[in-house]
């Protein structure tokens, strides 16, 4: 009986939301008196995964294949399913990847499952979690019935307290035919930018306040003295001022920051769907009847045009 975690890899080193979990499954690890192991699939190296013992990890499975270094929901979901017998639960991230992973190894374990779930599950009377739904707006309590268990965390589900201790680092046998192939990556596109969004612990968002296109240097200066990911809402995006892998909302990306900055943009309930997973949230606007006020933990009323210079100038002087 073990409990195991996905990580997923992007260039040799393990996803920051793929961290969380695997701090997050070695506290349910603990509370069911079991030990945390992870699956990593892809090139990375050993003394990069051992450092995951830092994280509650107390064994690290790799399969060390180049052939597994494309996104090949699938392949991932096999391997996992056919390398952890034993478990009893498995754990994900959220990620569009992780989704489709988690999903596929229910289906072939007969597993329950549940995603966005928040917080760790009450083992005393049976196997109890507690999502959310609605968007956020409300919580459910689900009970797991089954003998294997599926759970995909929420963004910011925990708070990772790190030690100084080191996994263990085995090999995981795989043997990939061609029939195991069936859905091939042919090209990868990656977004550009210095931040991953899905990935950013801060985000300067902005809106249609902003005008048009040629006014977000201002957002970038503010994001690149800050260290952060560059966001926008859905207007912004369908009218191309920005790239619509930027956009944040109910129809697209959902992010759960440490800070998230919004500058300009009204707060309808769809972009909300979208960040109110973020443990911060600031609205830069100068309308003070603008929706997102109600949900922000600061706010400040003034035009953005003022505003962002000044705060990249306080950060970079």
């Amino acid at each position: 009986m073990s409990v195991i975690i996905f990580a997923e890899l992007a260039d040799g080193a393990i996803k920051k939301s793929s961290l969380e979990a695997i701090f997050y499954g070695a506290s349910v690890a603990q509370l069911i008196h079991t030990e945390a192991t992870v699956i990593a699939l892809g090139s990375s190296t050993e003394d990069e995964l051992a450092k995951l013992g830092n994280w509650g990890a107390h064994k690290v499975l790799w399969a060390n294949d180049t052939a597994l270094n494309e996104n090949n929901a699938q392949v991932y979901a096999n391997l996992v399913a056919n390398a952890a017998a034993d478990a009893t639960v498995f754990i994900f991230a959220k990620s569009s990847l992780s989704d489709a992973v988690s999903a596929r190894v229910a289906a072939k374990l007969k597993a329950g499952i549940v995603t966005n779930v928040t917080d760790l599950p009450e083992v005393t009377s049976g196997f109890k979690v507690k999502r959310s739904i609605y968007t956020g707006k409300a919580f459910a309590t689900v009970a797991l019935n089954t003998s294997v268990k599926v759970i995909g965390i929420k963004k910011n589900a925990v708070q990772p307290v790190l030690s100084n201790a080191t996994a263990t680092v085995e090999p995981l046998a795989t043997v990939l035919e061609e029939k195991d192939l069936g859905v091939k990556v042919i090209a990868t596109h990656k977004a550009s930018g210095t931040v991953s969004l899905p990935e950013a612990d801060l985000v300067v968002s902005a809106g249609r306040g902003l005008k048009g296109p040629e006014n977000w240097g201002i957002v970038e200066d503010l994001a690149k003295a800050l260290g952060a990911a560059t966001a926008c809402s859905k207007p912004v995006s369908d009218a191309d001022w920005r790239p619509h892998h930027e956009h944040v909302g109910q129809t697209g990306l959902k992010v759960a920051p440490n800070l998230y900055i919004a500058c300009g943009i009204s707060g309808a309930i769809q972009h909300l769907a979208g960040v109110n997973s973020s443990k911060v949230i600031v609205v830069i606007n100068k309308d003070p009847e603008a929706p997102f006020f109600k949900s922000a933990d600061y706010g400040i009323v003034g035009d953005v045009f003022d505003i962002l210079p000044r705060l990249t100038k306080v950060l970079t002087d």
